[in-house]
């Protein structure tokens, strides 16, 4: 993929950065800086990179790379992945605290997992695992409480 401008200046951004960490000596970053803005591919650009630590991340790309170029891309070409959902969170954690309160947080669990699931689709954010995971302890709660009750009330009758 050819490289962009941006693309040349977040690798130069990552080159400042290992510089002044003291990972780079002068010459070194000049040159890297100078090959940096000379690069015409990404490919190119990950390569200058590749030894310092906001290097490169293995990523599966959809079409082959050309030439012999590495499939790997730099963690600061890569967008960050969508803030949780709140909701989803606490969904899970009412999940897991079903075992210990003895089932009482199994309803807002799943008042929780469903509202924020809702929300995930609605707004693209993340947790649709956590908001799963509240619904399913949850559930399992509130049906272990109802088989619990009908048996208690099956005792009582007879």
């Amino acid at each position: 993929m050819l490289a962009a401008h941006a693309d040349r200046e977040r690798t130069v951004d990552v080159l400042r950065a290992g510089f002044a960490e003291g990972r780079l000596q002068q010459p070194e970053f000049e040159r890297r800086v100078a090959r940096a803005y000379e690069a015409r591919t990404v490919g190119e650009l990950s390569l200058i990179v590749a030894d310092l630590p906001q290097g490169p991340v293995s990523v599966q790309p959809s079409v082959p790379q050309p030439y012999g170029y590495p499939t790997q891309i730099p963690r600061t070409f890569l967008a960050a992945p969508p803030p949780t959902n709140g909701k989803a969170v606490g969904a899970m954690v009412c999940g897991v605290l079903t075992t210990m309160t003895m089932g009482i947080t199994g309803i807002p669990a799943v008042i929780l997992g469903h509202t924020a699931r809702a929300e995930i689709r609605r707004s693209g954010e993340g947790g649709e695992g956590f908001a799963m995971a509240g619904l399913v302890l949850g559930w399992l709660s509130v049906a272990g409480w109802a088989l619990f009750l009908a048996v208690v009330f099956l005792a009582a009758v007879d």
